[in-house]
């Protein structure tokens, strides 16, 4: 996958409104309908662990959107001191890496699709009175 089709994967709950100079944004979900809150989200299609810089930049795009909430997503992982980044400062950023957004992707149904469907039944005993 390329990397504007993956950005396009992870916001697609919400509504891409980055491209090549997005200012550290790719995407942006409405929290609630009325748009209260929203939660600004990036992702970064990388092969090797993410640089901690690109996660503080994130959190100043955060900043000058006067937001405090992000999900930054990755296809390969963060170093430990991103995580320690994240749990010092005041805006609320959860980091997600490949494996937990494919878990995510198959409890929401995003990019996938039900092969089977089994039901398992069991005898009703309010049914029978006993």
């Amino acid at each position: 996958m390329i990397p504007d089709q993956f950005e396009q994967l992870v916001v697609d709950a919400g509504r891409a409104i980055g491209r090549s100079d997005d200012g550290g944004i790719d995407g942006v979900i409405k929290e609630d309908v009325l748009g209260l809150d929203t939660i600004y989200v990036q992702a970064k299609r990388w092969q090797n662990t993410v640089p901690i810089e690109e996660v503080r930049d994130f959190a100043g795009a955060l900043l000058s959107r006067r937001s405090v909430k992000g999900v930054f997503i990755t296809t390969s992982s963060f170093p430990s001191g991103a995580h320690d980044f994240v749990a010092s400062i005041d805006r609320r950023i959860i980091l997600i890496v490949g494996g937990r957004l494919a878990s995510l992707m198959v409890q929401f149904n995003l990019g996938v699709s039900v092969a089977e469907t089994i039901h398992l039944k069991e005898v009703d005993y309010d049914y029978f009175g006993a």
